[in-house]
């Protein structure tokens, strides 16, 4: 057995006793075709330790592996969201996290290559992270996890006059399903 052979059961073998975030995340997403599964959990794995260096609360473990399912399946070259642009052709989404045109600018946003899952995960992180002190101000949060969501809310919608106190994102659907899974314990069959 050789070493690239071993390293490739590493990634895609299921861990016998309680699987990870990062493998359920891939394993239970629906956008994840069965030919990208490895090259997901790669990017995956990388997202999560972007996640980890943001320090988020242990309850919103996932949160960057859950949007990233949902946005594009872990797929960098994703695009999406046609429907905005000026000829319904032109994708304004793309990458990973389906960040549109002002994500690369330097005025506006963070100078992100938006088909690069790495640059792209820390300019999401980063922004999330921006809205806390507005957050925390306006909406005046009970438990930290309450303000990471409303920031994380914030950061992925667009303004709005009162903030999105009362709002979750859709991504945390996917999270609690991941969370639900890996408490569980259960491999996918």
């Amino acid at each position: 057995m050789n070493t690239l052979t071993l390293i490739l059961i590493l990634i895609i073998a299921p861990s016998p006793i309680s699987p990870s975030i990062v493998d359920i995340s891939v394993d239970h997403c629906k956008n994840v075709t069965p030919e990208r599964v490895i090259e997901a959990k790669l990017i995956a794995r990388k997202l999560y330790e972007i996640e980890k260096s943001f320090k988020v609360p242990k309850k919103l473990e996932g949160m960057l592996l859950a949007a990233a399912c949902a946005e594009s399946g872990f797929n960098p070259n994703a695009t999406g969201d046609r429907k905005f642009s000026k000829n319904k052709r032109t994708p304004k989404a793309i990458g990973i996290l389906q960040l549109w045109p002002w994500w690369e600018s330097g005025r506006w946003g963070y100078k992100v290559n938006r088909k690069d899952p790495e640059a792209s995960a820390k300019a999401w992180m980063k922004h999330i992270v921006k809205q806390i002190p507005s957050v925390r101000k306006k909406c005046k949060p009970k438990s930290k996890s309450l303000l990471w969501i409303q920031a994380w809310v914030q950061a992925i919608r667009s303004p709005k006059p009162s903030g999105r106190c009362r709002e979750k994102p859709k991504h945390l659907r996917f999270l609690r399903k991941f969370q639900k899974i890996q408490k569980r314990g259960k491999p996918k069959s």
